[in-house]
């Protein structure tokens, strides 16, 4: 087995930014994607957002591609939240982009703080503009 150490920041939005991330969602899908992650053998440090769009600071192996990754987790989790209890609310889809930033391990407790308080930053105005980045 390998040794590796890898620290990424991922945003990625809902179709079209609708504000599908209700609160009864967030849990489930919060959930899942953790799950999810678990079984690709990455790491999940931290997770959030808000209602069209979430963060996450994961470790990933250097087997499995970013965009592996990120596809894999945006597909299975939109096919879940859309075949669960949530089925005959509004259709749950991601936009096809997504954002993606390397961190140091001595970044990792700071990006953790930040995508753990997205509601915070985005009630407050203290978002930083380039993290919120999604390319579609």
């Amino acid at each position: 087995m390998a040794f590796w150490r890898t620290y990424y920041h991922l945003v990625w939005a809902t179709e079209s930014r609708h504000p599908l991330i209700t609160t009864d969602r967030e849990a489930v899908l919060y959930g899942y994607i953790t799950g999810k992650a678990d079984s690709l053998g990455c790491i999940i440090h931290a997770i959030g957002g808000v209602d069209d769009h979430i963060h996450l600071v994961v470790s990933i192996p250097p087997k499995l591609s970013v965009a592996d990754f990120v596809k894999k987790i945006k597909g299975s989790s939109a096919y879940h939240l859309n075949h669960s209890s949530f089925a005959n609310a509004l259709a749950f889809g991601w936009q096809g982009g997504y954002g993606v930033f390397t961190l140091g391990s001595k970044q990792l407790d700071q990006a953790i703080a930040y995508v753990l308080n997205q509601k915070l930053h985005h009630k407050d105005g203290t978002v930083i503009s380039v993290l919120e980045t999604v390319e579609e």
